[in-house]
């Protein structure tokens, strides 16, 4: 009884300590997704763009589970924090969350991506 015990014991610790790494996993992709979809922006400097690289972003992450949806959303509210902070507006802040918020619900992306924008984006 004490060797089964301890058993159930060690697999629902080993069974909670992958999961972990998993959502680690999962974070640090997800935060590479959002690098990128920043540094493609930065690339492409296309006018009108920036709602569809936030939705990109926010999508690709997201689609690595639990973990990437938690690091899009951090990652998008910090973004969105520090630019009011620095006299961004309002209006522009909320149509940058609610891109943020479109990608992050697994809707496509597309939906914001401006007509002309090279096809490598």
């Amino acid at each position: 009884m004490k060797l089964f015990t301890g058993l159930i014991l060690c697999s629902l610790v080993l069974g909670v300590h992958s999961r972990w790494f998993s959502f680690l996993g999962e974070a640090y992709e997800g935060a590479k997704d959002m690098w990128r979809a920043y540094s493609d922006m930065r690339e492409a400097n296309y006018k009108n763009s920036d709602k569809y690289f936030h939705a990109r972003g926010n999508y690709d992450a997201a689609q690595r589970g639990p973990g990437g949806v938690w690091a899009a959303e951090v990652i998008s509210d910090a973004r969105e924090n520090i630019q009011r902070f620095f006299g961004h507006g309002v209006e522009d802040s909320k149509a940058d969350q609610f891109a943020n918020e479109w990608g992050r619900s697994g809707k496509d992306p597309n939906y914001f991506r401006p007509a002309g924008l090279p096809d490598k984006y």
